[in-house]
């Protein structure tokens, strides 16, 4: 990713530079390389679920080179404790987010821009600040927890409704947890990230225990590495 740390390109700038070269970059993955790193990222992710067991999380149907896989919400729904909810994004004309909950495969409808969503009642834009698990998309994250989207704002909207004590966690491929990122003043930091090798990272503090989840011992029962 292009270095402009010096300040000598504003932000939104440089975020527009590093989105170029980081959505390149994940065109270049190999179709195989792309299956096999989500299927780690959901073993991951699903042992945080396990962990957490929260009665509402969020998540999203990734497209093309996103890890994760388009079968994460199955493989989500399926490590929730039962009666538990997973609620999946609705982009809205402005481009905020509003929340439904997703039933199963084929509760998922085609939407614009190369989306899936779920087809049942919106639940409002708010409905993310009752998850307790908020699981985002991000093209690359640094240190401090700054995301880099794709650009339209959606995310850190809907991120500024996620109370302090939820966890929000992005999902990446390898080499998209950096030193730095851009950032701007609407940005809002997520708290930890899951790469395919390195599997659940935390990054900014805040009030709520992460649980430590080696990816090769999804089930053990290590203690909590804190984020405090």
């Amino acid at each position: 990713m292009p270095d402009f740390s010096d300040g000598a390109e504003p932000a939104h700038e440089a975020k527009r530079r590093a989105r170029v070269d980081r959505l390149a970059h994940r065109h270049r993955l190999d179709p195989a390389h792309r299956t096999a790193a989500a299927a780690r990222v959901q073993v991951a992710l699903a042992a945080l679920v396990r962990r957490l067991r929260p009665a509402r999380m969020t998540a999203y149907v990734p497209v093309g080179s996103e890890p994760g896989g388009p079968d994460l919400p199955a493989v989500l729904r399926a490590a929730l404790p039962a009666g538990a909810e997973l609620l999946l994004p609705v982009l809205r004309d402005d481009l905020d987010l509003d929340w439904a909950r997703y039933t199963g495969a084929g509760s998922l409808v085609a939407a614009g821009r190369g989306l899936r969503e779920p087809a049942g009642p919106r639940l409002g834009v708010a409905a993310v600040s009752t998850a307790r698990l908020v699981v985002v998309p991000a093209l690359a994250v640094d240190r401090r927890g700054i995301r880099l989207g794709r650009g339209g704002g959606s995310y850190d909207r809907a991120l500024a409704r996620v109370p302090a004590a939820a966890l929000t966690v992005a999902l990446l491929h390898d080499g998209e947890l950096v030193e730095w990122v851009p950032g701007e003043p609407h940005d809002r930091p997520v708290r930890a990230v899951i790469t395919p090798t390195g599997g659940l990272r935390p990054l900014a503090p805040g009030p709520v225990s992460l649980p430590a989840l080696p990816l090769d011992e999804p089930g053990s029962d290590d203690a909590t590495l804190a984020l405090e």
